[in-house]
């Protein structure tokens, strides 16, 4: 039986999350990527999901629409993407896309960055790996329904 808050798996992947949060921001802040772990993120997320109004990345993000606004004015300002108008649901939104040159830091970035995180990974069983994510995803789909997000 579970008395404590700190014995729940939320607790866990909690801890979990904050630690991978202090690692990636150790290992951009050693390499100087140029660009924080959150910049890094929406670049990513932009390039698997293009022409994304701001509502909807920042609900991929999961960061509020102010937060995500200014990520986006510091990745714009330094090139690696760009907003334009366009029309949805009647009504105007920008689009953002990520530039030639918000695509070539991405992936300077990705390969700078991945060798640290394959350390990590690398001490753990490919096939856990996999469990874990797929548990992990299967625990946010869980928690997506129940869950009222206001972004």
């Amino acid at each position: 039986m579970q008395n404590h808050f700190t014995d729940t798996i939320f607790y866990q992947i909690e801890l979990t999350a904050k630690y991978c949060k202090l690692l990636g921001q150790q290992v951009f802040e050693k390499l100087n990527v140029g660009i924080s772990p959150e910049e890094f993120s929406v670049l990513d997320t932009l390039s698997c999901n293009p022409y994304l109004c701001q509502r909807d990345l920042a609900k991929l993000i999961l960061k509020d629409r102010a937060n995500t606004g200014k990520l986006l004015d510091s990745l714009e300002k330094k090139g690696f993407i760009t907003r334009n108008l366009s029309i949805k649901n009647n009504r105007p939104v920008k689009k953002v896309e990520i530039t030639e040159k918000g695509k070539q830091k991405l992936d300077e970035a990705t390969e700078r960055i991945r060798p640290h995180f394959l350390i990590v990974q690398d001490k753990i069983n490919n096939s856990n790996i996999s469990q874990i994510g797929n548990l992990l995803k299967d625990l946010r789909s869980v928690l997506d329904e129940t869950l009222e997000i206001q972004i």
